[in-house]
């Protein structure tokens, strides 16, 4: 679980909901050019295409 960096401290809820976004944002995501699932974070609202190439911005964690 990548939440057990934080030990007991900081309860439950902050700690699910960061989860949730870390498995969101270190995921494959649908391509908006070439439609396939291959599109990479880089960085905070910067995406990249594996497959096109394409490098565009987008919402911080998703797309």
């Amino acid at each position: 679980m990548p939440t057990k960096r934080f030990g007991a401290r900081y309860g439950r809820k902050p700690k699910t909901k960061l989860k949730k976004i870390e498995k969101q944002q270190s995921g494959h995501h649908k391509c908006p050019e070439c439609l396939k699932i291959s599109v990479k974070r880089q960085a905070l609202g910067i995406w990249h295409c594996k497959k096109c190439g394409v490098t565009f911005a987008g919402k911080a964690y998703t797309l």
